[in-house]
């Protein structure tokens, strides 16, 4: 019997972090206990251990999904300007990306995530204007981009709003949520950062009727996955298997969870972001989560 078998989160469980966030929609963990958080009227909160909270930069739009290198610089995709600003760790900032082929990428630049090779992913949710019309009516034109010593490429395509996006420990696969068909999709990562052998991993959808949009690996090779439909967590084994964990589906508690992360010193605190909420939750994990790369 593994501890999946017996763990279940009830909403007693679960604690507020920070206070008068706005659009929290992901977060950041440093191995101090700093959190970073997107910020719509700034460009990200800095909430320090001590509880104090600082707006930092000043991007404009929504921003959205957060990664950060090794510096402790920022990475924000705007989901409403189209654009990746970097924010240094001094106050200094600028886009680093905008458009892709030539053309304005303009909306829907949803997240950003390092690999291990130091590689930056873009996840860009639709082509469709306004992006909300590919959420309504479901389309595939969702992408990736890959940034890497020879720019921005798109190297996967036809995705259902595209989400969040992450590697499992070995960086053999990328996993991509696809937030309006309700699973997760894969691709064989090769050296030079192509992608290949396109396949659904888990079942299609994950649950009936749902709206995926957060995805993080824990130490065990775990997926947990923020769902929309019934403000859920679900956790996805490498064997296919789902459980919901908790769910509020009258958003009492935890409402439209949108990402998920793993901190504290021994990457055993999990947060839980929303666009909905103007603080984000944490509960105490029974296993560590995958550390990402700025804790490498």
């Amino acid at each position: 019997m593994s501890w999946l078998d017996t763990f279940e989160l009830k909403m007693t469980d679960l604690r507020r972090v920070g206070s008068d966030l706005n659009r929290p929609e992901c977060c950041i963990a440093e191995p101090d206990g700093t959190l970073w958080i997107p910020d719509n009227k700034s460009a990200v909160m800095r909430l320090d251990p001590d509880g104090t909270q600082t707006q930092t930069g000043d991007v404009g739009g929504d921003p959205n999904g957060l990664a950060m290198d090794r510096e402790g610089n920022l990475y924000i995709a705007n989901v409403t300007t189209g654009k990746v600003d970097k924010l240094y760790r001094d106050g200094r900032q600028e886009v680093i990306l905008s458009e892709i082929d030539g053309e304005a990428i303009e909306e829907a630049v949803n997240f950003t995530y390092f690999d291990a090779k130091g590689r930056l992913w873009v996840s860009v949710s639709s082509r469709t204007h306004p992006r909300s019309d590919a959420i309504e009516n479901p389309v595939d034109d969702g992408y990736v981009i890959l940034m890497d010593d020879h720019g921005p490429r798109i190297v996967a395509d036809g995705i259902y709003f595209t989400n969040e996006v992450r590697m499992d420990d070995r960086q053999r696969h990328l996993y991509v949520a696809e937030t309006t068909a309700g699973r997760i999709t894969r691709f064989r990562v090769h050296d030079n950062g192509d992608l290949s052998d396109r396949e659904i991993y888990g079942p299609d959808p994950l649950i009936p009727g749902a709206h995926i949009d957060g995805i993080c690996f824990d130490a065990d090779g775990n997926l947990w996955i923020t769902e929309l439909s019934r403000n859920a967590l679900l956790v996805l084994t490498p064997t296919g298997d789902v459980k919901i964990v908790a769910e509020d589906p009258p958003g009492e508690v935890m409402l439209f969870p949108t990402s998920l992360t793993f901190g504290g010193p021994d990457l055993k605190t999990c947060y839980v972001a929303s666009l909905k909420m103007d603080h984000l939750l944490a509960f105490d994990s029974p296993v560590a989560g995958q550390p990402m790369y700025h804790w490498r």
